[in-house]
């Protein structure tokens, strides 16, 4: 069988194929892809068997990511929760994934990485070149239930009691995208990754989200006496509302922002019809993350992370060296962005 590979950019086919299968996600869109090349320089590939002059009937898409300081690797795709192959079933992924590997070879490469939803990963299970190296639970929040359902789903202490607890503070509740609703976003963003002792994605990385999805991506911010205090970045694709991005300023979590914020988010989704949020992944010993997602009335499974070659061993980027949160915690905010800048084109 002929497996012709593509840029998902470039074929007009693309946006078609995304929009008649079941499992195409936000992280499968050109605006994602385009975010990623133009902040990062990565360039997406994807691997199909529909020449030409065919529709797409299956695909599965990759970045290469090529550093100087990390080396070379096919990574689907970089800095997204999930990206499932797009296939019809076992057959149909064995023989992209045969082709997948043998292009990889060629380019002496490091390692490629799968990031599967269930639906999925029982497949890449059988698959013997492959290993699971990682393990996240994966939220989704069904918005099938009436309003009055949904806001009882919500956890009485943790999140009802909040919620109104922001109301009878009068946190004012805004969203937009525009440069400034990005940068205030941002501000936040650096003081969140300082307490967690890491650096922030560049500013450009949002900025350049926010150009390629446009409407279809909203900053939402909550603020007190007219400071931001809390925010989430969330993009909207077919019936999904997907929570990517979220920050706060630590003192004042007790006013309760963010489920504010989440309940705004899950009103919104539900007037305009949307089936589902994706409250994306939690690592597993995120204990706090994942109690508040589950909160909120979500349903958690297990995302699988695969790796080839089967033996591959690369290090998490959760594993580094409490000397470097330390480090990370105490440095002044724009030194903690000019790192960000500088290492993230390398750990995609």
């Amino acid at each position: 069988m002929a497996i012709y590979l593509i840029d998902p950019l470039r074929d007009p086919r693309w946006d078609a194929f995304l929009q008649a299968h079941s499992q195409a996600s936000v992280f499968h869109t050109k605006a994602w892809l385009q975010a990623l090349r133009t902040t990062y320089r990565y360039e997406p590939v994807a691997f199909t068997d529909a020449a030409p002059d065919t529709p797409l009937a299956n695909a599965i898409v990759f970045c290469w990511v090529r550093s100087f300081l990390t080396g070379c690797r096919l990574v689907s795709v970089p800095f997204a929760d999930h990206c499932d192959p797009l296939v019809s079933g076992r057959t149909d992924l064995n023989d992209l994934l045969a082709e997948v590997e043998r292009v990889f070879a060629s380019q002496s490469a490091q390692y490629l990485e799968v990031r599967c939803t269930g639906a999925t990963a029982a497949d890449l299970d059988q698959r013997a070149t492959l290993s699971k190296k990682s393990a996240f639970a994966h939220h989704i929040l069904d918005l099938n239930p009436d309003l009055k359902t949904l806001f009882q789903s919500l956890h009485k202490s943790c999140v009802q009691r909040k919620v109104r607890r922001a109301e009878r503070e009068e946190l004012v509740y805004e969203e937009g995208a525009s440069d400034q609703f990005v940068r205030q976003f941002y501000g936040l963003q650096v003081l969140t990754r300082r307490r967690h002792g890491l650096p922030p994605q560049p500013l450009a990385w949002f900025l350049n989200l926010r150009d390629s999805f446009r409407e279809a991506l909203k900053v939402r911010l909550v603020s007190k006496d007219g400071k931001p205090i809390a925010g989430i970045v969330t993009l909207r694709h077919k019936q999904a509302m997907v929570y990517k991005y979220g920050a706060s300023d630590a003192q004042f979590h007790n006013l309760g922002a963010m489920p504010l914020l989440f309940w705004r988010t899950i009103r919104e989704s539900k007037e305009l019809g949307l089936s589902k949020i994706d409250l994306g992944r939690s690592d597993l010993d995120e204990e706090g993350l994942i109690a508040f997602k589950n909160h909120l009335g979500a349903h958690s499974s297990v995302l699988s992370y695969y790796r080839y070659p089967a033996d591959v061993s690369v290090a998490s980027s959760r594993q580094g060296p409490s000397l470097a949160r330390r480090f990370c915690t105490h440095l002044p905010s724009p030194l903690l962005r000019l790192v960000g800048s500088a290492i993230y084109r390398h750990i995609g």
